[in-house]
C-alpha cells in the first residue's frame, strides 16, 4: 500500500515577486497532479507575518517525490519558483513559537494555468 505524503512549506519571496509566487503556487499542485505525483488532497495556501507563503499539500507516495526530481515539468517549475522565492526552514517563521500557529489565508481564486510540457509549446 501507498502511503502519500503531507508536506508544509514555506517560500519567502524575493523584493517585488510576491504576486509571481502566487502565481506559481496556485499552479504548483495542479502541475503535480498533471504529472501524476499529488494527491487530490486540496491544498492550503497561507502568508506568514513576514510575508512568507506557506503551502501544505500531499505528495502521492514517497516514490512520487523522487519521481519529480527527474521530472523536466516539475524541474522548470522550481526554477520558476527559485526565480521569485527562496525556500525557507519553518522553524525561520515567526509563529513557528507558538503553541497554535496562526497565519492569513491566502486566496487562489483565479483558475491554474498549466504550462504544457516543452514539446508541446508553441514559442
Amino acid at each position: 500500500m501507498t502511503i502519500p505524503r503531507l508536506v508544509i512549506v514555506a517560500y519567502r519571496p524575493k523584493p517585488g515577486h510576491e504576486p509571481v509566487l502566487i502565481a506559481e503556487v496556485r499552479d504548483h499542485v495542479h502541475l503535480l497532479r498533471s504529472e501524476g505525483l499529488a494527491t487530490d488532497r486540496p491544498a492550503t495556501v497561507m502568508r506568514a507575518k513576514d510575508g512568507a507563503i506557506i503551502e501544505v499539500f500531499e505528495w502521492a507516495s514517497p516514490a512520487a517525490i523522487a519521481e519529480a526530481h527527474a521530472n523536466s515539468r516539475v524541474q522548470a517549475m522550481w526554477a520558476r519558483f527559485a526565480a521569485v522565492s527562496d525556500i525557507v526552514p519553518l522553524n525561520t517563521l515567526f509563529e513557528s513559537a507558538d503553541l497554535f500557529a496562526e497565519f492569513e489565508p491566502v486566496d487562489l481564486h483565479l483558475a491554474p494555468i498549466i504550462q504544457p510540457d516543452p514539446e508541446h509549446r508553441a514559442e
